[in-house]
Protein backbone atom coordinates (compact mmCIF):
# COMPACT_ATOMS: atom_id res chain seq x y z
CA UNK A 1 0.00 0.00 0.00
CA UNK A 2 1.03 3.97 -0.63
CA UNK A 3 0.73 5.99 2.20
CA UNK A 4 -1.84 8.83 1.73
CA UNK A 5 -1.58 10.70 5.22
CA UNK A 6 0.97 11.07 7.13
CA UNK A 7 0.94 12.33 10.71
CA UNK A 8 3.70 13.67 12.58
CA UNK A 9 4.04 14.78 15.72
CA UNK A 10 1.09 16.23 16.11
CA UNK A 11 -0.35 18.01 18.87
CA UNK A 12 -3.51 20.02 19.42
CA UNK A 13 -4.47 22.12 22.73
CA UNK A 14 -7.35 24.73 23.26
CA UNK A 15 -7.57 27.59 25.46
CA UNK A 16 -10.76 27.77 27.53
CA UNK A 17 -9.90 30.67 29.43
CA UNK A 18 -6.86 30.34 31.51
CA UNK A 19 -6.88 26.22 31.34
CA UNK A 20 -4.71 25.05 28.44
CA UNK A 21 -6.70 21.36 27.24
CA UNK A 22 -4.03 19.17 25.31
CA UNK A 23 -5.89 16.87 22.65
CA UNK A 24 -3.43 15.62 21.32
CA UNK A 25 0.24 15.39 22.21
CA UNK A 26 3.13 14.35 19.70
CA UNK A 27 0.59 11.73 17.79
CA UNK A 28 1.74 9.69 14.87
CA UNK A 29 0.14 8.23 12.52
CA UNK A 30 0.19 6.95 8.73
CA UNK A 31 -3.29 5.84 6.93
CA UNK A 32 -2.51 3.98 3.82
CA UNK A 33 -4.62 4.56 0.59
CA UNK A 34 -7.09 2.23 0.30
CA UNK A 35 -7.78 1.28 4.35
CA UNK A 36 -10.75 1.49 6.17
CA UNK A 37 -10.09 2.76 9.14
CA UNK A 38 -12.84 2.93 12.36
CA UNK A 39 -11.44 5.03 15.51
CA UNK A 40 -13.39 4.67 18.91
CA UNK A 41 -12.65 6.07 22.19
CA UNK A 42 -14.59 7.41 25.04
CA UNK A 43 -16.31 10.66 24.64
CA UNK A 44 -13.69 14.06 24.78
CA UNK A 45 -10.80 11.69 23.30
CA UNK A 46 -10.22 13.83 20.25
CA UNK A 47 -11.76 11.37 17.39
CA UNK A 48 -13.79 14.17 15.59
CA UNK A 49 -10.92 16.79 16.58
CA UNK A 50 -8.76 13.70 14.59
CA UNK A 51 -10.97 14.28 11.51
CA UNK A 52 -11.25 17.64 11.11
CA UNK A 53 -7.95 17.98 11.01
CA UNK A 54 -7.33 15.55 8.52
CA UNK A 55 -9.72 17.44 6.23
CA UNK A 56 -8.27 20.64 7.09
CA UNK A 57 -11.11 22.01 8.80
CA UNK A 58 -8.92 22.77 11.80
CA UNK A 59 -5.21 23.35 12.13
CA UNK A 60 -2.98 21.35 14.56
CA UNK A 61 -0.83 23.38 17.27
CA UNK A 62 2.36 21.67 16.62
CA UNK A 63 3.16 19.11 14.14
CA UNK A 64 2.35 18.14 10.40
CA UNK A 65 -0.79 16.98 8.43
CA UNK A 66 0.69 15.20 4.87
CA UNK A 67 -1.10 14.03 2.12
CA UNK A 68 0.54 12.84 -0.22
CA UNK A 69 3.22 15.24 -0.35
CA UNK A 70 1.18 18.32 0.71
CA UNK A 71 1.49 20.08 4.18
CA UNK A 72 -2.62 20.92 4.71
CA UNK A 73 -1.82 22.06 7.82
CA UNK A 74 0.49 25.02 5.88
CA UNK A 75 -2.01 25.93 3.00
CA UNK A 76 -3.50 29.18 2.38
CA UNK A 77 -7.57 28.40 3.26
CA UNK A 78 -8.02 29.53 -0.47
CA UNK A 79 -5.69 26.37 -1.52
CA UNK A 80 -7.04 24.37 1.52
CA UNK A 81 -10.43 25.01 -0.09
CA UNK A 82 -9.73 23.63 -3.50
CA UNK A 83 -7.61 20.79 -1.74
CA UNK A 84 -10.54 19.94 0.31
CA UNK A 85 -13.17 19.67 -2.80
CA UNK A 86 -10.71 17.76 -4.59
CA UNK A 87 -9.35 15.17 -1.98
CA UNK A 88 -12.09 15.09 0.65
CA UNK A 89 -15.74 13.82 1.04
CA UNK A 90 -17.38 14.21 4.63
CA UNK A 91 -20.05 12.10 5.80
CA UNK A 92 -22.10 13.71 8.69
CA UNK A 93 -23.85 11.63 11.55
CA UNK A 94 -26.97 13.99 10.96
CA UNK A 95 -26.96 14.16 7.23
CA UNK A 96 -26.70 18.24 6.99
CA UNK A 97 -28.97 17.87 3.95
CA UNK A 98 -30.19 21.31 2.76
CA UNK A 99 -33.93 20.57 3.64
CA UNK A 100 -35.12 22.86 0.14
CA UNK A 101 -33.57 20.68 -2.13
CA UNK A 102 -33.94 17.99 -3.54
CA UNK A 103 -31.85 14.59 -3.47
CA UNK A 104 -29.70 15.25 -6.35
CA UNK A 105 -29.62 19.36 -5.70
CA UNK A 106 -28.29 18.26 -2.61
CA UNK A 107 -25.38 16.37 -4.13
CA UNK A 108 -24.87 18.51 -6.56
CA UNK A 109 -23.64 20.93 -4.22
CA UNK A 110 -20.10 20.54 -3.86
CA UNK A 111 -19.86 20.21 -7.88
CA UNK A 112 -20.93 24.27 -7.83
CA UNK A 113 -17.77 24.85 -6.70
CA UNK A 114 -15.90 23.84 -9.97
CA UNK A 115 -15.67 24.96 -13.61
CA UNK A 116 -18.10 21.28 -14.38
CA UNK A 117 -20.50 21.63 -17.17
CA UNK A 118 -24.11 21.72 -15.87
CA UNK A 119 -24.71 18.41 -18.00
CA UNK A 120 -21.57 16.84 -16.76
CA UNK A 121 -22.37 18.34 -12.65
CA UNK A 122 -25.75 16.10 -13.52
CA UNK A 123 -24.39 12.67 -14.83
CA UNK A 124 -22.06 12.79 -12.21
CA UNK A 125 -25.03 13.16 -9.46
CA UNK A 126 -26.97 10.48 -11.34
CA UNK A 127 -23.96 8.32 -11.16
CA UNK A 128 -23.29 9.08 -7.29
CA UNK A 129 -27.02 8.60 -6.65
CA UNK A 130 -26.74 4.98 -8.66
CA UNK A 131 -23.96 3.76 -6.56
CA UNK A 132 -25.69 4.55 -3.32
CA UNK A 133 -28.77 2.44 -4.78
CA UNK A 134 -31.17 5.82 -4.47
CA UNK A 135 -31.59 6.85 -7.93
CA UNK A 136 -35.13 6.40 -7.70
CA UNK A 137 -35.31 9.39 -4.75
CA UNK A 138 -33.39 11.58 -7.02
CA UNK A 139 -36.72 14.17 -6.95
CA UNK A 140 -37.10 13.60 -3.47
CA UNK A 141 -36.44 16.44 -0.62
CA UNK A 142 -35.37 15.10 2.42
CA UNK A 143 -38.35 15.51 4.07
CA UNK A 144 -39.53 12.88 2.48
CA UNK A 145 -37.07 9.95 2.59
CA UNK A 146 -36.09 7.81 5.76
CA UNK A 147 -32.75 8.92 7.72
CA UNK A 148 -31.49 5.72 5.73
CA UNK A 149 -32.53 7.16 2.66
CA UNK A 150 -30.83 10.37 4.05
CA UNK A 151 -28.09 9.18 4.70
CA UNK A 152 -27.48 7.33 1.65
CA UNK A 153 -27.92 11.09 0.08
CA UNK A 154 -24.68 12.01 2.50
CA UNK A 155 -22.57 9.18 0.58
CA UNK A 156 -23.69 10.43 -2.73
CA UNK A 157 -22.90 14.08 -1.71
CA UNK A 158 -19.48 12.98 -0.35
CA UNK A 159 -18.41 10.86 -3.62
CA UNK A 160 -19.97 12.93 -6.61
CA UNK A 161 -16.57 14.95 -6.92
CA UNK A 162 -14.47 11.31 -6.73
CA UNK A 163 -12.60 12.19 -3.38
CA UNK A 164 -9.59 10.01 -2.61
CA UNK A 165 -11.00 9.72 0.83
CA UNK A 166 -13.93 9.53 2.81
CA UNK A 167 -14.30 11.36 6.54
CA UNK A 168 -17.20 9.71 8.08
CA UNK A 169 -18.31 11.31 11.47
CA UNK A 170 -20.67 8.83 13.75
CA UNK A 171 -22.45 7.72 10.05
CA UNK A 172 -25.02 5.54 11.32
CA UNK A 173 -25.32 7.25 14.87
CA UNK A 174 -29.15 8.31 14.15
CA UNK A 175 -29.94 5.16 12.56
CA UNK A 176 -31.61 1.97 13.62
CA UNK A 177 -29.53 -1.18 13.72
CA UNK A 178 -30.62 -3.00 10.06
CA UNK A 179 -30.40 1.00 8.49
CA UNK A 180 -26.58 1.13 9.85
CA UNK A 181 -25.61 -2.29 8.75
CA UNK A 182 -26.74 -1.07 5.12
CA UNK A 183 -25.13 2.34 5.47
CA UNK A 184 -21.97 0.54 6.30
CA UNK A 185 -22.32 -2.10 3.56
CA UNK A 186 -22.12 0.31 1.09
CA UNK A 187 -19.40 2.55 2.86
CA UNK A 188 -17.35 -1.32 2.41
CA UNK A 189 -18.39 -1.26 -1.39
CA UNK A 190 -17.08 1.99 -2.04
CA UNK A 191 -13.67 0.80 0.05
CA UNK A 192 -13.55 -2.43 -1.54
CA UNK A 193 -14.68 -1.72 -5.13
CA UNK A 194 -13.86 1.70 -5.40
CA UNK A 195 -11.06 2.09 -3.43
CA UNK A 196 -11.59 4.87 -1.35
CA UNK A 197 -9.76 5.48 1.57
CA UNK A 198 -12.56 5.86 4.68
CA UNK A 199 -11.55 7.02 8.50
CA UNK A 200 -14.57 6.79 10.47
CA UNK A 201 -15.48 7.57 14.30
CA UNK A 202 -17.86 5.54 15.67
CA UNK A 203 -18.92 4.51 19.43
CA UNK A 204 -20.06 1.36 17.78
CA UNK A 205 -18.44 -2.15 18.01
CA UNK A 206 -21.38 -3.49 15.33
CA UNK A 207 -20.05 -0.37 12.92
CA UNK A 208 -16.25 -0.40 13.75
CA UNK A 209 -16.45 -4.25 12.79
CA UNK A 210 -17.06 -3.60 8.90
CA UNK A 211 -13.71 -1.48 8.64
CA UNK A 212 -10.19 -3.09 8.51
CA UNK A 213 -8.76 -2.11 11.01
CA UNK A 214 -9.94 -0.44 14.41
CA UNK A 215 -7.97 2.52 15.93
CA UNK A 216 -9.16 2.89 19.72
CA UNK A 217 -8.01 6.81 20.90
CA UNK A 218 -7.06 7.10 24.24
CA UNK A 219 -5.80 10.10 26.18
CA UNK A 220 -3.88 11.27 22.85
CA UNK A 221 -2.48 7.61 21.86
CA UNK A 222 -3.69 4.83 19.56
CA UNK A 223 -4.30 1.00 19.93
CA UNK A 224 -4.72 -0.45 16.81
CA UNK A 225 -6.64 -3.84 15.88
CA UNK A 226 -6.69 -5.86 12.65
CA UNK A 227 -9.95 -7.04 11.65
CA UNK A 228 -10.73 -10.26 9.61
Amino acid sequence: MTALYTLTDLSKRYTRGRESITIFEELNMTIEQGEFIAIMGPSGSGKTTLLNLLGGIDRPSTGSVECEGVRVDKLSEGNLARWRSANVGFIFQFYNLMETLSAAQNVELPLLLTNLSPKERKRRVRTALEIVGIEDRAGHRPAQLSGGQQQRVGIARAIVADPKVLLADEPTGDLDRSTADEVLETLQLLNKEMNKTIVMVTHDPAAAGYASKELHLDKGRFVAKENA
